[in-house]
C-alpha cells in the first residue's frame, strides 16, 4: 500500500504526524490515478512540491 509507503517514509525522516500523512496521501492519490501498481511520476519532486 503506497498510504502507508509514504507515511513510514515520512516517519523514518523524523516529520511530524501531519506533515508523515500528507506523504502518505499524496503517494496513495498519485497510484491510484491509473493502471498498475506503480507509481508514473517522480513521487520526491511531489512531495517536495506539497510540503514546501
Amino acid at each position: 500500500d503506497l498510504f502507508a509507503a509514504g507515511f513510514l517514509a515520512g516517519t523514518a525522516r523524523g516529520l511530524d504526524l501531519e506533515a508523515c500523512l500528507r506523504l502518505g496521501a499524496i503517494a496513495a492519490a498519485e497510484v491510484i490515478q491509473h493502471y498498475g501498481a506503480r507509481p508514473e511520476a517522480d513521487l520526491t519532486a511531489l512531495a517536495k512540491d506539497v510540503l514546501a
